[in-house]
């Protein structure tokens, strides 16, 4: 009982250090800044979405053993001419069978074949699944990204309108500048005090999104997300389709498809043969001789009146062939025309953030320095200074949202191509 109470004890402290250690990873990913490859490896990890997509690969992949299989034996047993009080013991032929049915040679492989095709075009929608979560994870995270830019914005804004506000002030103090400066300069200050809800909310709602997809609680504080990647996005359209050809599950999935209907045309033909039932038997007579018995039975799938039958399903697998091959044809269509569309996003969201970095930022801080000195000598007005303020405000939150919307494209191009860039 002592080495039980201890293995007890140690138990105990091991489950404290693992909970120990799962709270301290946790508040270390809410304090430091998140990395997106980490939160992406964790989405895919945990997502349901993405658990249940794999459940339906595991069981489509059973199926394949079940299509191969044969049907069950049978095993009959008879009593022939039996006395009429119905003692079996004295049936003078007693015969027990034991019978298994036999596909025409090729059936069971093609049977198989058209089960493996399914379950290869579940696990092709479990990559589609998983291509889908990962846009939706990097397009949370920069909506998260751009929510916290958004709020250190604020906060840079409203230190610069407090030198207004103090400018505005000594200049009143000293005659040189009126009360209604002040006053506006107050009101502008709170207006910034009210937006600030708002751009926490945002911030909050953006989060609760991140940690959806990630399984957690949607409270869960999370760090800060680091800031977009900058440069000019110089992929080839043509190389970009010939890699989605090749990688983007939906075209697998729809190439699978041509397959499996081909294969389900290929046993469809094959039903005109017919299947073979043996069984052997064993024949236990009364007052005479034991013996063994044989009986060999076929279908007769060609006859006049059950040709139709398995005529239409010829003609049924070869209609869904076609209309497997239109699928594929529409998806490479929607394939070249999604990259096209989105290449062009991804470079004109470049081109825009390129410009308000290098020229229309820039101005606006000199504009808002030049209103500044201006103020303090008399040249412009107080007015002018804030417009210059609210200006600059606007045309950084346009620079990062131009960022972040190209981030959110690219998610969309790496989706489409079917593999990461």
């Amino acid at each position: 009982m002592k080495w039980i109470a201890q293995l007890s004890c140690v138990t105990t402290v091991t489950a404290s250090v693992v909970f120990a250690s799962v709270t301290f990873a946790e508040d270390q990913l809410a304090l430091k800044t998140l990395d997106l490859s980490g939160v992406i490896a964790e989405a895919l990890a945990r997502n349901p979405e993405i658990q249940a997509a794999r459940q339906q690969w595991e069981a489509a992949s059973k199926r394949v053993t079940q299509a191969r299989s044969l049907d069950d034996p049978n095993l009959s047993v008879q009593w022939w001419n039996a006395p009429e009080s119905f003692n079996l013991g004295r049936a003078q032929n007693t015969i027990i069978g034991l019978a298994q049915k036999f596909p025409f040679p090729g059936k069971l492989a093609l049977k198989e074949e058209i089960a493996t095709r399914s379950a290869e075009m579940t696990e092709q929608a479990l990559r589609a699944r998983e291509r889908d979560l990962t846009a939706r994870v990097k397009q949370a995270y920069y909506d998260l990204f751009f929510a916290h830019k958004a709020i250190q914005i604020h906060h840079e804004q409203v230190d610069l309108l407090k030198q207004f506000l103090e400018i505005a002030t000594a200049k009143f103090r000293t005659g040189k500048g009126t009360q209604v400066d002040v006053l506006k300069a107050q009101v502008e200050l709170s207006t910034l005090y009210q937006r600030l809800p708002v751009l926490e909310q945002q911030r909050d709602t953006a989060q609760a999104k991140l940690n959806t997809l990630l399984d957690r609680d949607p409270r869960f504080p999370l760090g800060s997300p680091q800031g977009p990647h900058e440069g000019r996005f110089d992929k080839d359209l043509e190389e970009l389709y010939q890699i989605a050809t090749t990688a983007r599950p939906e075209l697998k999935a729809a190439e699978l498809a041509v397959r499996r209907n081909e294969q389900s045309r290929a046993l469809a033909r094959r039903q005109y043969y017919p299947d073979f039932n043996v069984a052997v038997q064993r024949f236990q007579n009364f007052q005479a001789n034991d013996g063994f018995g044989a009986v060999v039975s076929v279908n007769v799938p060609f006859a006049f009146w059950t040709k139709p039958r398995y005529d239409a399903a010829v003609h049924e697998a070869a209609a869904g062939i076609a209309a497997a091959r239109a699928d594929l044809h529409t998806l490479e269509n929607l394939t070249r025309f999604q990259i096209r569309d989105l290449v062009a996003r991804v470079r004109a969201s470049w081109e825009v953030a390129v410009l308000y970095r290098t020229t229309v930022v820039p101005q606006a801080e000199q504009s808002v320095e030049a209103a500044r000195a201006g103020y303090r000598t008399g040249r412009t007005s107080f007015l002018d200074l804030i417009e210059a303020d609210r200006a600059l405000r606007d045309f950084q939150l346009a620079y990062w949202r131009a960022l972040v919307d190209r981030e959110s494209r690219l998610a969309e191009v790496v989706q489409v191509v079917g593999t990461e860039l």
